[in-house]
């Protein structure tokens, strides 16, 4: 008899929930070139303004993983849904530097909790051999946010004003939380929607997690200081640094360098993260693939996160030498592909390093020091505009970063001691 599908109504859920988050997100980059002239601000000030989201954005990574390990993703998720989709619709009300640099904190700080809470639903609810697809089709809903932003929140803009904008897009989060309310339970078994062989489905799925073979969970700090998870922290924070510099400044780039009206722009600039959520979803089916075919489920991970980020930063290094718009926007959208190709399973490797009831604050940990990328990359990005002469040092910047991580998760990502190995082939997947 067929297991139950109802895995795939949360996986839709989460994927709803990254769209309306990234949609959010971009809309400040969207209207910069409008607010920044209604507003009266520079380029080094609109930089601090980008980099000022990831101070909140990052201190309540960590604590949004702790959260939802001690009291479950369905109410961090309502809290942080309902808090980030008011301040974004307050966005629409600032009248200066001051408030704008007070609402984007606050709006970084209600969001800070959705990954490391998205990470540990997904533990729950998925058997570990689907684990980096439903995180691939997941988190690919953040590129189909900032791809519906750019001409969303660019014609909206153009037609009704730019803090219309935000007040739209700030109540679609608020019927979201609705909606999540009322379908979302923490664990498969406290839903009545759930089918009994579902349950056993996932029952066999969640076999051969690290606790199994420990027997124990350790202490926190055990796993937060492990060379591995230190080095998935630079994978991701060289992952999140070309992200949120393209998040912030591509439709700057677009404007200023490339010379696009808003009106183009505004489509242009949806290009690359299309691209982003073929990485995520191609992404997340290649590195289960390998999952399932090498013995060494770390190594497998390992492959499909560093292998993509090498290639996302020889296309950074190629756009500055790019003829033309199209060869440039061609060379970023790859680049953008390629990211969020490795970030997918940079996520998926955490399932493979830590035990269950420790995903969730392990999750945010990382995404805490990832996201200092978000605070150093877009004021960056905005001095070497304004005081460099351009945007291609931060081209190359970002290349490097990316060289970085690559680096650094090729050396020191192991397999925990306290795991076998290897595992044997077909052992916690479902039988075909």
């Amino acid at each position: 008899m067929m297991e139950g599908r109802y895995r795939y109504v949360v996986a839709a859920l989460l994927f709803a929930a990254g769209i309306i988050n990234y949609m959010d997100r971009a809309a400040l980059g969207v209207a910069a070139p409008l607010l920044r002239r209604d507003l009266h601000l520079s380029p080094s000030e609109l930089g601090l303004i980008f980099s000022t989201f990831f101070v909140g954005y990052a201190l309540f990574n960590f604590l949004g993983g702790q959260l939802a390990d001690r009291f479950g993703p369905r109410r961090v998720y309502s809290w942080a849904a309902s808090g980030w989709s008011l301040f974004c619709a307050l966005t629409g009300a600032v009248s200066g530097f001051v408030s704008l640099f007070a609402v984007r904190v606050l709006f970084g700080a209600a969001e800070g909790p959705m990954n490391a809470t998205t990470n540990r639903a997904i533990t729950d609810w998925f058997a570990r051999d689907e684990t980096a697809r439903a995180i691939g089709i997941i988190f690919s809903g953040q590129t189909i946010g900032s791809a519906i932003a750019a001409p969303l929140v660019g014609l909206l803009a153009l037609s009704y004003g730019w803090r219309v904008a935000f007040f739209a897009i700030g109540a679609a989060g608020l019927v979201w939380v609705l909606v999540w309310r009322r379908c979302f339970t923490d664990r498969p078994a406290e839903n009545r929607r759930v089918a009994p062989a579902e349950l056993e489905h996932l029952a066999r799925g969640q076999a051969g997690r690290l606790e199994a073979h420990t027997g124990e969970t350790l202490p926190l700090r055990h796993y937060l200081l492990r060379a591995s998870t230190l080095s998935l922290a630079l994978g991701m924070f060289a992952g999140n640094y070309i992200l949120y510099i393209f998040l912030s400044w591509l439709p700057s780039y677009l404007v200023g360098a490339l010379h696009m009206d808003i009106r183009r722009m505004a489509f242009v600039a949806a290009i690359p993260w299309l691209c982003g959520f073929v990485g995520y979803n191609a992404g997340g089916f290649i590195s289960d693939m390998l999952y399932r075919r090498l013995r060494d489920r770390v190594l497998a991970r390992k492959l499909a996160t560093t292998l993509p980020l090498a290639c996302s930063a020889a296309a950074l290094l190629a756009v500055p030498h790019a003829h033309g718009a199209v060869q440039a926007v061609t060379l970023i959208a790859l680049a953008v592909m390629w990211t969020t190709g490795s970030i997918q399973s940079c996520w998926a490797s955490i399932h493979e390093l830590v035990p269950t009831a420790r995903i969730g604050a392990t999750s945010g940990f990382i995404h805490l020091l990832s996201n200092i990328s978000g605070v150093v990359g877009p004021a960056a990005t905005g001095f070497a505009v304004q005081y460099l002469g351009g945007y291609d040092s931060a081209f190359f910047v970002s290349a490097g970063v990316a060289v970085a991580g690559v680096v650094a998760m090729a050396l020191f990502v192991r397999r925990p001691r306290e795991m076998p190995a290897a595992v044997p082939h077909g052992a916690g997947q479902r039988p075909v």
